[in-house]
């Protein structure tokens, strides 16, 4: 794991990485073909739209400032992919509440030894986050694609046949609608549990 963190980016240098890719016509990742660079560009105005407009829940606020262990959030993730997009600001969010949490970022399809270790379901969703022990590296928990709700949404319209295309529009309707509460609720209970767990361990 050590190694996936020394070749990571902060946020900033992913988001950097984006926008000078956005500059040349590209996108991350291999496929640069016209639609997933339209992709690039759209899912990067929905990130800097949510970095504006993201609130953190009061609850998640009080969690989070309760951790008492160091962690390291590492996110596999590609610029063009809509679920990242949505999710990941609030990830940021999230975190940047507890001087304990630091993230970082690597690119799916350039880290693909360590995607399929977090497969979703079989297939290398994104955004995945694997939470690290700061020190230790111990794999604390993981998150990812989706908030629970929208996987759900997710599986069942995969199940029932329908269009990825209409799938899409019905998850970002989910998520315009949700403000990137779920997310923010389910990494604090899944980082204070393992804050509860340690403190119990060491008693």
């Amino acid at each position: 794991m050590r190694e996936y963190l020394d070749n990571s980016m902060t946020y900033s240098e992913y988001v950097s990485l984006i926008d000078a890719l956005l500059a040349e016509g590209k996108t991350t990742g291999p496929n640069q073909s016209e639609s997933m660079v339209h992709y690039g560009r759209l899912n990067r105005q929905r990130m800097a739209r949510l970095e504006k407009t993201l609130v953190l829940d009061e609850d998640v606020r009080r969690t989070i400032g309760g951790i008492d262990r160091s962690q390291v959030w590492l996110v596999i993730t590609e610029g063009w992919c809509g679920d990242a997009a949505q999710n990941i600001p609030a990830i940021e969010t999230t975190s940047a509440e507890s001087d304990l949490i630091k993230t970082r970022y690597v690119l799916r399809d350039e880290n693909l030894g360590l995607m399929d270790q977090y497969l979703t379901g079989g297939a290398r969703s994104i955004p995945k986050l694997i939470a690290l022990d700061a020190e230790t590296l111990e794999v604390l928990f993981t998150w990812g694609a989706r908030p629970r709700e929208a996987q759900e949404i997710f599986k069942q319209r995969k199940a029932a046949g329908v269009e990825k295309a209409l799938i899409s529009e019905e998850l970002q309707r989910w998520y315009n609608a949700d403000r990137g509460v779920s997310v923010q609720r389910e990494l604090a209970a899944l980082a204070a549990g393992n804050s509860v767990r340690a403190a119990a361990g060491n008693s």
